[in-house]
């Protein structure tokens, strides 16, 4: 427990709660470790130990049926999101989880509400849907390409709020994660999948694109971030330069997270208890 108390003290910096709380993405060092035990194979043996917690956790949560829970997972390309859902919740029994990649609309979700698939994917009881990207996207994407006047963008960020509200107030636990990644490390990333051909497959020209777009999609994170963070869907930044750190802070706050639902599975039946298989 008073490990469990350390952690949360020392990610506290890295968590935002409230629009009215002063939140600056650049003031967040893409490089930290503030979970890490300064041992690179410590760290990776903690991440396994607290993946298997949390596929127990799952399986718990799947018949306690009083929760749902959605994970947003956002970040550059590159940022990990892919390795997170790998490294962290690749380890729970796909019974009770799902996972949704986020692409452009179709034309039949632009004919609706920019609300309308998201609110589709959302997890039913005892279910956890992790979104790699999210509705966030649209906040990001059309704000970087100045698609959307300031009026419509504030609108956004209140639908998204009262959105989430609204799935929190129906027993949906919502846990966001920003990963942040600094531009040299996505270098680094990118050029290792130019250089790999078995990954050539993960490398998109438009990335680029994106890339030379750095500092407008930082400032898009970071007013999205401020204006999003609230007491029941706060955001978490989470360092990525390290794929290990990355890994190690996400185990580690959803086991918590998770913990303090205080699950429990439905009482044995009577009837189970009478009968005696041959």
């Amino acid at each position: 427990m008073a490990k469990s108390k350390n952690s949360s003290a020392q990610v506290e910096r890295y968590q935002h709660a409230s629009p009215e709380q002063r939140f600056r993405l650049a003031s967040i060092d893409p490089g930290a470790k503030p979970l890490s035990s300064s041992d690179r194979e410590r760290d990776k043996a903690t991440v396994l130990e607290l993946a298997d917690e949390l596929d127990a956790l799952q399986t718990v949560f799947y018949a306690d049926r009083r929760y749902k829970l959605l994970v947003v997972l956002q970040g550059m390309d590159t940022s990990g999101k892919d390795g997170t859902l790998r490294d962290v919740f690749g380890r729970m029994s796909p019974l009770g989880v799902r996972v949704v990649g986020w692409k452009a609309p179709t034309e039949e979700e632009r004919a609706h509400d920019p609300w309308w698939r998201i609110h589709r994917a959302m997890p039913g009881s005892g279910e956890i849907v992790v979104f790699n990207r999210s509705h966030y996207e649209d906040v990001l994407v059309p704000v970087v390409n100045r698609q959307l006047t300031a009026q419509q963008v504030a609108q956004r960020y209140r639908q998204i709020n009262e959105f989430e509200r609204m799935l929190t107030e129906h027993g949906t636990v919502v846990c966001k994660f920003m990963l942040h990644i600094s531009k040299d490390e996505q270098r680094v990333r990118l050029q290792a999948r130019l250089d790999d051909p078995s990954k050539h497959w993960k490398f998109d020209v438009g990335d680029l694109d994106v890339r030379k777009r750095w500092k407008d999609y930082m400032a898009a994170y970071d007013a999205a971030i401020r204006a999003t963070g609230t007491p029941w869907a706060p955001w978490t930044v989470v360092p990525a330069d390290s794929k290990t750190h990355r890994n190690l802070m996400v185990a580690t706050l959803m086991t918590q997270r998770l913990r303090a639902l205080k699950l429990r599975p439905p009482p044995p039946s009577e009837a189970l208890s009478r009968l005696h298989i041959s």
